[in-house]
């Protein structure tokens, strides 16, 4: 199937929806719900956790593999890690979030999603201003599989990106 031009008016559409609709999913999925039980919580949360970072590792291995194979389009493959990087950021945002309501004391001054959101994007910038930062061992495992996903996604645009502008520098100026 061959890739259609898209406008940079569309680009930029699609990546501030993909980039609302992250967000409202993160504000507005419920998180309150109880399972039975202290001990069957946390391993079920922790299991959870495991099963959605081999899902994003194995989306990102698909979705980057796709981008570098098929579209020379660089729009196209900077929308799909866009889109990735939205889907960990929320992901990671929540399993934060929940972490700290279900075990308090994983992280100093998480409180709240807008704490959670800024630390993981805090940590995805690799940041770090040093006003949250993980305390307990579930914390602390966490956020150093996120600090590894991030380098491999940022590793990633930077060279999707450089591939871009050297394939552009290369083309010869039609007029």
């Amino acid at each position: 199937m061959a890739s259609r031009a898209i406008s940079g008016r569309t680009h930029l559409w699609r990546n501030l929806g993909t980039v609302v609709s992250a967000l409202l999913f993160y504000y507005f999925v419920p998180v309150t719900w109880e399972l039975p039980g202290f001990w069957p919580t946390r391993v079920v949360t922790v299991v959870l956790f495991a099963i959605g970072v081999a899902g994003l590792a194995w989306l990102a291995y698909r979705r980057i593999g796709q981008f570098v194979r098929t579209s020379r389009d660089t729009g196209h493959r900077v929308d799909g890690l866009l889109y990735l990087i939205s889907l960990v950021v929320v992901f990671f945002a929540l399993f934060y979030f929940v972490l700290e309501s279900r075990d308090p004391g994983q992280f100093t001054e998480l409180r709240t999603r807008n704490d959670a959101l800024y630390y993981t994007v805090a940590t995805l910038g690799t940041v770090g201003f040093g006003d949250i930062h993980a305390v307990g061992q579930a914390a602390r495992i966490a956020t150093t599989v996120q600090m590894a996903f991030d380098l491999v996604v940022i590793g990633t645009l930077v060279a999707v990106m450089s591939t871009g502008i050297s394939r552009r520098l290369e083309t010869p100026d039609a007029g």
